[in-house]
Parts: C-alpha cells; sequence; structure tokens
C-alpha cells in the first residue's frame, strides 16, 4: 500500500514592499506552500514557515540531493509516522542579488521583514485553511535561522514557535572573522566599485567569492544604519554610505581589513545576543524555542548558540538547546528534531 503524499502548491506572488527595491530584484515570486496529505478533510491546520540560508530561495527545500530527501519527502515521512503534526508549510523567496536578505527591512536591498509578516502570512492565510495567529511557526537555518529569530524579535505574536538551526548570532566570533578575508578578495577583484559593477550586470559571483558575497550581504542588511532599527525593524541610511551608490557602508577597512568599529556597532544591533536584550518580548512569548548548531561549525555559530542560550536564561526565557555533531552543512537531519518540537507547540488541526 503507498502511502499518501502532501502536495506542493505553487503561487505566483506580486508584492508592494518589495517594489522598487534599492537592488533591483523582482517584486514578483513564487512561493511554494506544502499541504499535508489530510488536507482534503476540510480541517484547518497550523503553519510553518520555513525559511532558506544563504543564497537558498523557498524553491531549494524541494530539490533532490542524491541520498537525501527532499523537504515534502521528509514532512510525508515524519507526518505518516506520528513524529510531526499534520502542518501547511510555506516556503518563502527573499533571495536577492547578493545572497540573500537576512529578511530584514534596509533601504539598500528591500522591505523584507514586511514582505513576510505583512504580505506573506496575510497572503497564504487568505488562501489556506490554516488556524491564524496563535498557530504559527517560523524556522531556518543559518541565515534563515536567524531570520527567524529577528521576526519573532521584531513582531510579537505573529508567530508562536521558532527555531534557528545553525543561524548567525555573536557576530564577533561568527561574522567580523571574514572582514580581513573580504577586504583581500575585494582588492583582487579590483575594488568594491568594479566588484559592483560585476554585480550590478547580473554576472554570477565565483564559488570562491561566498565568504565576499556573505559579508556584503550583511552590509547591505546591516549597514544602512545610523541608528537602532526603528520600530517597524528598519534602519535608516547611514551618512557613512551617503555618497556610495551601492548604499551601505563597508565593516572594514577595504585597504587594511581592519574593523570599522562606528559601522560594526550597527550590525550589532541586529545580532540576536543583543536584540533579545533590547527586545526580549517577542521570544519571551513563544510556546517553543529551539537553538542548535554543530559542535564543528566553521563559523563558530555553536558558540554563538551557547551564547545566545546564555543570555536566554539571564532573561528568565524558556527554550531547548542542542549542540550535535556535525559542522554547518549537511545538516537537513536536525528538521526531524525541531519541526516537531514547534509543532506539537501549536493548536492541532481542528
Amino acid at each position: 500500500m503507498v502511502a499518501k503524499r502532501g502536495a506542493i502548491e505553487t503561487l505566483d506572488h506580486d508584492s508592494d514592499v518589495l517594489r522598487d527595491n534599492a537592488l533591483g530584484d523582482p517584486s514578483r515570486r513564487w512561493l511554494h506552500v506544502y499541504t499535508p496529505p489530510s488536507y482534503d478533510d476540510g480541517r484547518r491546520y497550523p503553519l510553518l514557515v520555513l525559511l532558506a540560508g544563504f543564497t537558498g530561495r523557498g524553491t531549494s527545500f524541494l530539490n533532490w540531493t542524491a541520498w537525501q530527501e527532499t523537504l515534502p519527502e521528509r514532512l510525508d515521512r515524519l507526518i505518516a509516522s506520528g513524529a510531526l503534526p499534520p502542518c501547511l508549510v510555506a516556503l518563502p523567496d527573499c533571495f536577492t542579488r547578493l545572497g540573500g536578505s537576512q529578511y530584514v527591512n534596509s533601504r539598500a536591498q528591500g522591505r523584507y521583514l514586511d514582505y513576510l509578516c505583512d504580505e506573506i502570512v496575510p497572503f497564504v492565510d487568505a488562501r489556506f485553511r490554516t488556524l491564524g495567529p496563535g498557530a504559527r511557526a517560523v524556522a531556518g537555518k543559518s541565515s534563515g535561522g536567524i531570520g527567524a529569530l529577528w521576526l519573532c524579535l521584531q513582531r510579537p505574536g505573529l508567530f508562536a514557535a521558532c527555531a534557528s538551526q545553525s543561524g548567525d548570532c555573536a557576530f564577533e566570533i561568527s561574522l567580523q572573522p571574514s572582514f580581513a578575508h573580504a577586504a583581500v578578495a575585494l582588492e583582487q577583484r579590483g575594488g568594491l566599485a568594479a566588484y559592483w559593477a560585476k554585480l550590478a550586470r547580473g554576472e554570477p559571483p565565483a564559488p570562491a567569492d561566498h565568504e565576499l558575497m556573505t559579508t556584503l550581504a550583511c552590509a547591505a542588511a546591516y549597514a544602512p544604519a545610523e541608528a537602532p532599527p526603528d520600530e517597524r525593524g528598519e534602519a535608516p541610511a547611514t551618512s557613512l554610505a551617503a555618497d556610495a551608490p551601492w548604499g551601505f557602508a563597508l565593516p572594514f577597512d577595504p585597504e587594511t581589513g581592519v574593523t570599522r568599529p562606528e559601522v560594526f556597532a550597527h550590525w550589532l544591533t541586529f545580532d540576536p545576543v543583543q536584540a533579545v536584550v533590547a527586545k526580549p518580548a517577542g521570544l519571551r512569548q513563544l510556546s517553543a524555542l529551539h537553538l542548535d548548531a554543530g559542535g564543528s561549525d566553521e563559523y563558530n555559530l555553536q558558540l554563538g548558540a551557547r551564547l545566545l542560550s546564555r543570555q536566554l536564561r539571564q532573561l528568565g526565557i524558556a527554550h531547548q538547546h542542542d549542540v550535535f555533531d556535525g559542522g554547518h552543512r549537511g545538516t537537513n537531519h536536525r528538521w526531524d528534531v525541531s519541526l516537531p518540537l514547534l509543532l506539537r507547540a501549536l493548536p492541532a488541526a481542528q
């Protein structure tokens, strides 16, 4: 007997808030939504929003890789076994020409926080039988992990459960070490102006440019800031980058690679380790919060998760913190842990 499978529905969504964004990225994007095998029974279901890591988008979760399950296959297996309550899963596209948005509002790239919270969640609620507020979870890996935390910090009450799998945090030990490498890479590629012109022409970066692109994407997300994020989670443009055609300030001196403390200070306002102190309510009211990272994470995110967990304990915020064997890549098996934890904390289909 063949077990019934869930389905993927692909919707075409044209965003108002992403229209005319600074990077010239498309406002019209696909949104994939997984419906569980029992969806035709007429009940309403909890909703999980799953955020892709850097260089990924919603479609990435559907890609087949040798010896690995696709996300729909994983969800089907977990639901069939009873480990995961049946749920809807939305897979949004927040990719940018720099590789990713970090899921924040920034005048240097676009309003991706507003896109997800004010457009995508209501869009899914209007087209699928969701249970609405109190029955939503958000999760992600790497950049998607910090994105999940950021959405909950900035929009308390929109989600009731959150998981950050190897999510960016403790920027001093996870992101700052790449600044020197990025400075060398930029010099070898003719400087930022020349490299930016290449990207503006639509030429893809080389595989060796991953760390450089990560730094530039984070700069576009975090650097156009003269003050901490406002109530919408958006950082106003900074005078440090006012004359730069790319619209953001580099966090390092391009000649020496030395960190610019006045710019990096703005980055740190987006670091969950610091942001949770400024706005603890968004995480405190969650029904479930899960953090994990591999003990051999190449970006020291196991240390970042440990620091964030310590901060959460000091603030009295309940959470589960795990360290698993492995590094930053090849961690899809961890969804078997985090997703059931989140969905069991939400109301069941009814």
